[in-house]
């Protein structure tokens, strides 16, 4: 079996209101990643993303295709171990919307 791992993905450039957070949400569903993506204060997008290295690595290339996002840079680090059950998008109240 292929070992899940966590990983914190960190997204800058024009990515917030632009649909980016359903853009990764949608690739995620795609390829059976589970996780979260929420904005941050400082105009970045986090990735909490659990699956194995090979499909966190195609995950984050597609991210590249997502339309009306210029992403400028993406940094991965290795992340405590989370089980998630599926991807959600979190909100800055901690909410979380399955829409």
């Amino acid at each position: 079996m292929v070992e899940q791992r966590t990983f914190e993905i960190i997204v800058s450039g024009r990515v917030q209101g632009v649909g980016f957070r359903s853009c990764a949400r949608r690739i995620a569903g795609r390829l059976s990643v589970t996780g979260e993506v929420m904005n941050l204060p400082d105009g970045t997008v986090r990735i909490l993303a659990t699956t194995d290295m090979i499909m966190a690595e195609k995950f984050v290339s597609m991210l590249y295709s997502c339309p009306r996002a210029v992403i400028r840079d993406i940094r991965q680090n290795d992340f405590p171990f989370i089980r998630f059950f599926d991807f959600q998008i979190r909100y800055p109240d901690n909410s979380t919307d399955s829409r």
